[in-house]
């Protein structure tokens, strides 16, 4: 399998001009994927830079060693397998104390919604599991199986914003009690009638992101990861960011307006805002070459901010 084929980088150039790359720089791609922001971000390093890359998932880990130089061999390369809230225990444990650039690309991969052995997508009829990191606990069938009906409305309701979740989790705690849900398949005939038919699709695929943000802490980690970053990068530092829905992007928003994942502004006596960030630029999103291109990225947005000193 090719690098291409398990996952097509979005705002390639785009996200990595963002960071205005130093040849000598240290530098994070925290979702390293299928390897393609980091190789680019790697072909602006020189002998002296350095590039860490992120990501939970085995599969992604072997991408980085896979094929003709690989970058497993590139001694500018370290791979870390984690999950990127970790960003800043693990600068520490490498000795890094500044960073110049972050980069993270937080739409799952399409490589984990084309594999229909992990349950992320509602194509496939698989095991509902939707864990990034196949050596973490709970899978979406657990969340589904074991959590009240009350919790089990509130995440449909706030991480898929949909306006029938009391509905949909009281269909679901009623089947469970008939037979516990294994399969994506289970889930969509429990809950299908009660989606529109005009909207079907989106409203599965809202209660399908609903259950992988629960799974993988999605938020909270974006939460961690933001906070670790604002806190490594070096002062002119650059964080640049791609998300995919407005959950993710309120968070992005707010760390890079205010410094915070809530947006509350602390101000000076002059009224300025305290921040130790600044934004470069607008929100960029593909053209329409791209979206055609990669359907993935029809609904995604780069943001970029630099380091101040403070």
């Amino acid at each position: 399998m090719k690098n291409e084929e398990y996952h097509i980088p979005v705002l390639l150039g785009q996200s990595v001009d963002g960071l205005d790359v130093k040849p000598g720089g240290i530098y994070v791609d925290v979702t390293f994927g299928g390897g393609g922001h980091s190789r680019e971000i790697l072909s602006r390093l020189s002998a002296d830079g350095h590039l860490y890359s992120f990501d939970q998932d085995a599969d992604a880990e072997k991408n980085a060693s896979r094929g003709e130089g690989s970058l497993g061999e590139d001694p500018r390369f370290t791979f870390v397998r984690s999950n990127f809230r970790y960003l800043k225990n693990w600068m520490r444990y490498y000795g890094v104390e500044h960073i110049d650039g972050v980069l993270a690309d937080l739409g799952v991969s399409s490589h984990h919604f084309d594999d229909e052995t992990r349950g992320f997508s509602f194509r496939f009829d698989a095991p509902i599991d939707m864990r990034m990191n196949k050596r973490a606990g709970m899978t979406a069938a657990d969340v589904l199986n074991e959590y009240e009906e009350e919790s089990l409305a509130d995440l449909f309701y706030l991480y898929g914003e949909l306006k029938n979740s009391r509905k949909l989790a009281s269909a679901i705690v009623k089947q469970r009690t008939i037979k516990p849900f294994a399969t994506t398949g289970e889930l969509m005939d429990a809950v299908e009638k009660l989606m529109p038919k005009e909207r079907a699709k989106k409203d599965m695929a809202k209660l399908f992101q609903a259950l992988r943000i629960e799974v993988n802490h999605e938020m909270d980690a974006l939460r961690d990861m933001l906070r670790s970053a604002v806190e490594c990068l070096g002062e002119g530092g650059r964080l640049s960011v791609i998300t995919y829905h407005s959950l993710e992007d309120r968070i992005v928003k707010n760390v890079m307006k205010s410094g915070n994942a809530e947006g509350k502004v602390d101000k000076d006596f002059y009224g300025r805002i305290n921040t130790p960030l600044k934004m470069i630029g607008k929100v960029i999103v593909p053209d329409n070459e791209e979206q055609q291109a990669n359907p993935r990225s029809r609904s995604a947005k780069l943001r970029i901010s630099e380091k101040i000193k403070m």
